[in-house]
């Protein structure tokens, strides 16, 4: 399995911004993936770093809105099969959501907690435009501060 996600990772790293893209596409969903890895290779094989950060966020963000809709649609069966996320983190997440709504999105970058976010604001039926807003905007400002302390520590180790 490991020489499968290393082939992949060389792959999306190949393919650049539209790799990064789908990189942070599927690491925004339900399925666990290193996104930062593959921006920090790009970053340092010369890609430019602010078009690197736009890629991987508007497709982190473009990910966590996939586990919105899923809570939008409803379908609990499908969250717990799928998303590995229990209808009582769901109710749980719900409640501590309850009047603080859509902005909260902004918290979907964290990590556990990130997808019963989206999740329980989709079944919340939040405003759609303010929840991708607020996600968006996390998820930026993790992939900025992401890069400059991986860039920070790989440029100490290299001294």
């Amino acid at each position: 399995m490991d020489a499968f996600i290393d082939t992949l990772i060389q792959l999306l790293i190949d393919w650049g911004y539209a790799g990064l893209f789908i990189s942070a596409l599927l690491a925004g969903s339900i399925i666990p993936f290193s996104s930062e890895l593959v921006m920090l290779a790009l970053v340092k094989v010369g890609l430019n770093p602010a078009i690197c950060v736009l890629a991987a966020t508007l497709g982190n963000t473009m990910g966590g809105m996939t586990c919105y809709y899923m809570g939008h649609l409803g379908k609990t069966d499908w969250i717990e099969k799928y998303f590995k996320v229990k209808q009582e983190k769901i109710d749980k997440m719900q409640r501590f959501l309850q009047g603080k709504g859509a902005l909260m999105a902004f918290f979907a970058f964290l990590p556990f907690i990130g997808e019963a976010i989206a999740i329980a604001l989709g079944f919340m039926r939040s405003n759609v435009m303010l929840t991708s807003l607020s996600m968006f905007t996390g998820k930026l400002i993790r992939y900025i501060v992401m890069l400059s302390a991986l860039q920070g520590a790989l440029s100490v180790m290299s001294v």
